[in-house]
C-alpha cells in the first residue's frame, strides 16, 4: 500500500513549493495532498515540480489555493460556507471550490477533499472538550451542554443541509466533467456538516455519481470520546463502501492530528476498511517531527500492509 503525507505537517513553515516538497521527500514520501493552506504562488510551484515528475499529488483539500485577497492565517476551509443561507457566500464557496477542481484536474489527482459547510449555531465542541479533559463526561454540566447543542443544531440543520446539497450538485456536475471526485469528510466541530447521519443522507442523494466518502480517523474518535458516536469503526461500518479516502492522524484524549504512535489510536483495526485503491493521507501536523513521520509510516506499514 502506498501512502501520502498532507502538506498541512509543514506548509506553514515555508513560502515556496520547493521547500514543502523537499522536506516531504525527506520523509520518504513521493506522493502528497496539498492543503488548504498554499498560496496560489506555493500551488504553481509545486504544479511546476509534479510536471517534471518530482512528486505526485493524489489529492487536495479545499480550498487549494487559497481564496484570493486572504491571507494564509484566515484561509480555513469553512472560510466561505457551501451550506451558507446567505447565497452570496454559498456562491462564493463554490466558485472557489471551482478552483480548486480545477487544480486537481491539473495535477491530475483523484479527489477533492470537502467540508461542506455549517450550521449557524453557537460553538460548544470546545467547551465539551475541555469538560472531557477534566474527566467530567459524565457530569450534568456536560450532558445538559451536550444535549442542548444537538437539539439545537437539529433544530435548525434542515435548511443549512439543503444548501449543502445545492453546492454539492453544482459542484457534482462541474467535478463528473474534469474526472475529479470529491470526498466528503466527517467533521470535527459539531456544527459542522455532516454529521453522521447526514453523511448517509448526501451519499444517498449522490448515490453512483461522483460523490464518496472521506474518512478521517481523528476527527472520528473525538465523536466517539464526546459520546456522539457509538465507535470511532460506525462511521466505516455505515460507509464503507462509499470510501475513496483516509486522513490518518491519531488521538490523545480529544487532541488530533497528532502523528500515528503519538496517541492511543489503534490503526490495524483500520485494515478490514481499507484496500490499495483508498487514497491513504497522513495529516499529522506540527509540532510532528520528520523523525515523527518517519516513524509514523512504518507503523502505518506493519499494521495495515
Amino acid at each position: 500500500m502506498s501512502y501520502a503525507l498532507s502538506t498541512s505537517w509543514n506548509a506553514a513553515r515555508f513560502s515556496q513549493g520547493s521547500g514543502i516538497i523537499g522536506e516531504i521527500k525527506e520523509a520518504g514520501f513521493d506522493e502528497v495532498e496539498l492543503s488548504f493552506n498554499l498560496t496560489g504562488k506555493i500551488v504553481k510551484d509545486i504544479l511546476r515540480l509534479a510536471h517534471q515528475k518530482e512528486i505526485r499529488v493524489v489529492s487536495l483539500h479545499n480550498y487549494c489555493p487559497i481564496p484570493k485577497r486572504l491571507a494564509r492565517e484566515y484561509a480555513l476551509p469553512d472560510v466561505y460556507s457551501l451550506a451558507s443561507l446567505d447565497e452570496k457566500e454559498r456562491k462564493t464557496a463554490v466558485y472557489f471550490t471551482k478552483k480548486s477542481i480545477d487544480y486537481c484536474a491539473k495535477f491530475k489527482a483523484q479527489a477533492l477533499v470537502l467540508h461542506c459547510g455549517y450550521v449557524l449555531i453557537q460553538e460548544n465542541t470546545r467547551t465539551l472538550i475541555e469538560l472531557y479533559s477534566q474527566g467530567l463526561k459524565e457530569s450534568q454540566e456536560f450532558t445538559a451542554l451536550k444535549n442542548r447543542t444537538q437539539e439545537e443544531r437539529k433544530l435548525k440543520s434542515r435548511k443549512y443541509l439543503s444548501q449543502a446539497i445545492k453546492s454539492l450538485e453544482e459542484l457534482s456536475n462541474y467535478s463528473q466533467k474534469l474526472g475529479v471526485a470529491l470526498g466528503v469528510e466527517n467533521r470535527f466541530y459539531i456544527r459542522e456538516i455532516p454529521n453522521f447521519e447526514e453523511i448517509g443522507i448526501i451519499l444517498a442523494h449522490f448515490q453512483n455519481q461522483n460523490i464518496f466518502y472521506w474518512h478521517d480517523t481523528g476527527h472520528a474518535q473525538v465523536m466517539e470520546n464526546l459520546g456522539f458516536v457509538v465507535s470511532t469503526y460506525d462511521f466505516l461500518k455505515c460507509y464503507g463502501r462509499s470510501l475513496i479516502g483516509l486522513h490518518i492522524h491519531d488521538v490523545k484524549l480529544c487532541r488530533d492530528h497528532l502523528a500515528p504512535l503519538k496517541g492511543d489510536l489503534d490503526f490495524a483495526k483500520l485494515k478490514p476498511y481499507i484496500s490499495n485503491s483508498i487514497l491513504k493521507v497522513i495529516e499529522a501536523h506540527a509540532p510532528s517531527t520528520i523523525e515523527d513521520i518517519i516513524d509514523a509510516r512504518r507503523h502505518l506499514e506493519q499494521a495495515l500492509g
